[in-house]
Formats: C-alpha cells, structure tokens, sequence
C-alpha cells in the first residue's frame, strides 16, 4: 500500500485562499481523519491529494514519486482515491458502484463489452 506525502499545498480560487501551505503524510495500514471547521480547506486539500483539480503551489507523493498535479487518472494509477461523504457524480449508484466507477472491470470492443 502507497505512503502519500502532501508538501506546501497552496490553491487560491479568486481572492479566496483555500489551502495555504498544507502539508500532510498518510501511512499505509492506518486509518486517518481530517477534521476541521467549515471552510477549513478539507474538501480542497482531498481534491488535491487525489488529482481532482491542481493545486496552484506544492506537492503530492505516493512513494516519494511525484504526482503531476490535477492529473485523476495518475492519482488513481498511483493508488490513490476517495469515496466522497456525498457522492458527487451518481447518486443513483450503489455504495460499491460509486467506489469502483471509473474502475470497473473492461471487456470486449473498446472496453464496452460488447462481443
């Protein structure tokens, strides 16, 4: 299982600032908590950690290899990836749809399954 390194996180959207310097280490095998207030930068800082958008400053390791930043699809070929509070995408999915979409098993043309 990946160790994740967060360093110097900053993302500004406007004149707001949501990260400013967060830094972070996630060990393998262990269960984490991030807490905090509303607007405390939680929801920023895990879509940074996991690719979903780039953060403006810092960085983010699986493994002391760098991950580019905003880049989802290296993140999850990395090993990294959440299962949001409140689904954001498919509401209409299952509990274990939702933690493998964009995941699922491929077969057939393209991928599609069709034979």
């Amino acid at each position: 299982m990946p160790t994740l390194r967060a360093r110097g996180l900053r993302k500004v959207y406007g004149d707001c600032v949501s990260l400013d310097g967060a830094s972070l280490d996630l060990a393998p095998g262990r269960v984490h908590a991030l807490v905090g207030e509303n607007g405390a930068g939680k929801s920023t800082l895990i879509r940074c950690l996991c690719g979903l958008v780039a953060a403006d400053a810092g960085s983010v390791a699986v493994d002391e290899v760098e991950l580019a930043p905003g880049d989802l699809r290296a993140s999850l070929a990395a090993g990294v990836g959440v299962v949001h509070q409140h689904f954001m995408l498919a509401e209409a999915l299952t509990v274990a749809e939702n933690v493998v979409l964009g995941a699922e098993p491929r077969r057939g043309l393209f991928g599609w399954g069709l034979d």
